[in-house]
């Protein structure tokens, strides 16, 4: 198939809503035709290396013939059927039998989706429903933190911790609540003399388990790093104490994977780096890196026990067409397979000093750049009018990533933040166009002298 001119491709994507969506923002977009390893190569020319790594999740990087391969095959067998009661397929149910205590001991059980948002609002459900099967049928209250993403349905965006995802679709899904970020560099809550900033988030969480009523909180969910609010990264000691304060007051705890499971982190799963295990975690993009739509939850034997043994009027119904699609599954298996035999959880490891290093180095260099952060291979920089004030420089970061982008960088800015999460194949020598790149375009938009 001819592929229309680039100008061609313009005028026809002004047909499509694209998420996030408003003009201003869609007056140049890139029209992508190829992608190898973390380059893009668009219609118009231009080659791009796609620090973000797609939407957090291309993790075994682009152009994998491998994963196309997986999909073809099994398309030639059966690509899609029915996966409700009384029906599975092969490569579902070797899948599931893969996950299976894959990531937390405990959690055996799978329940497959396309995408995080529908992982989410299958967490939220199950927690309701475990508490109803267990007698304790107030507990539905979801307590989640600002600046989260866990998606933008009706039940996700409302756990979602950002207002601008709010404003035009409300009212809300009731009984969801937020308490502050543990947010080391601006934390929003009170910290009390001799606390440490995870306590004081820790505490936040108590705090909102009180005045809401033990007896009426069904689920906290939480992401290991809150990705699109920003890559914030919690202190050591924050999720150690949410588990704590969840076991106390009979909380579910959820743990939000989807952008950092399946090594993003430097670890297969994040939460595990703090000792903590979950009791339902949703995951979605790295499962298939990006490839084909799919995510999912588990969840622990003991909310297994409570679906195995309801009766009939109380089974667990709920459920998608896309439920356990057999070739994502058949592609997710493939993928794993590269994950494991290419090591891509140590990888990101091992490229972690030289990440977090480009981020030093940018803010040793100017004055307007502060808070470099990583955990693995996400990270970013913050942009400030003032390192004592911390406040913070949205225009010169939506400005540096304009340029960023103009030499073949592509990053996000959430806010003050310019993001990054590579896929985790990235070499050194990409790693160094990202600081080299980045160092120009920041030059270019603050034209100030670098520190001595």
């Amino acid at each position: 198939m001819s592929i229309p001119n680039h100008q061609t491709l313009l005028e026809h994507d002004q047909k499509m809503l694209h998420p996030m969506h408003h003009p201003n923002l869609h007056n140049d977009p890139l029209v992508v035709k190829h992608a190898e390893g973390v380059w893009l190569h668009t219609t118009d020319g231009r080659k791009m290396l796609d620090g973000l790594g797609g939407l957090w999740n291309v993790n075994v990087g682009f152009g994998r013939k491998e994963l196309a391969q997986a999909a073809y095959d099994q398309m030639l067998q059966v690509a899609y059927c029915n996966n409700y009661a009384g029906m599975t397929n092969v490569p579902a149910s070797e899948l599931a039998h893969k996950l299976s205590g894959y990531a937390y001991k405990g959690l055996n059980t799978t329940y497959f989706t396309s995408g995080g948002a529908e992982a989410n609002e299958s967490a939220f459900k199950t927690a309701r429903y475990y508490w109803k099967r267990l007698g304790k049928k107030t507990k539905v209250k979801v307590i989640a933190r600002m600046d989260a993403y866990h998606g933008v349905t009706m039940a996700a965006m409302s756990a979602t911790g950002m207002p601008r995802f709010w404003t035009m679709f409300e009212p809300r899904v009731p009984d969801f609540s937020h308490i502050p970020a543990p947010n080391t560099y601006r934390y929003a809550g009170e910290v009390k003399a001799g606390e440490t900033i995870g306590q004081a988030a820790a505490r936040a969480l108590e705090e909102e388990i009180l005045r809401q009523g033990p007896d009426t909180v069904a689920a906290f969910i939480a992401e290991p790093v809150q990705g699109a609010g920003g890559v914030i990264i919690p202190p050591d000691d924050y999720f150690p104490l949410v588990r704590q304060i969840c076991d106390k007051y009979e909380v579910l705890f959820i743990a939000d994977e989807v952008i950092t499971g399946f090594g993003r982190t430097g670890s297969m799963f994040a939460l595990g780096r703090y000792g903590v295990t979950p009791d339902i975690m949703s995951f979605a993009k790295g499962i298939t890196s990006g490839y084909i739509p799919m995510g999912g939850i588990q969840i622990h034997d003991k909310i297994k026990e409570a679906i195995d043994t309801a009766p009939v009027t109380e089974a667990w119904n709920h459920g998608f067409t896309y439920s356990g699609h057999a070739t994502a599954a058949a592609v997710a298996l493939k993928n794993l397979e590269i994950l494991e035999q290419e090591n891509l959880a140590d990888h990101a490891a091992q490229r972690h000093p030289s990440f977090l290093n480009t981020f030093k180095k940018l803010r040793d260099e100017f004055v307007q750049v502060d808070n470099p952060r990583a955990m693995g291979l996400i990270g970013g920089i913050e942009f400030v009018k003032n390192r004592e004030t911390k406040e913070p420089d949205l225009d010169t970061a939506a400005k540096v990533s304009k340029a960023a982008r103009q030499r073949g960088l592509i990053t996000r800015n959430i806010g003050a933040t310019l993001a990054f999460s590579p896929p985790l194949i990235i070499s050194e020598s990409e790693i160094s166009f990202i600081y080299d790149t980045l160092r120009e375009a920041v030059a270019s938009v603050v034209k100030e002298s670098v520190l001595a």
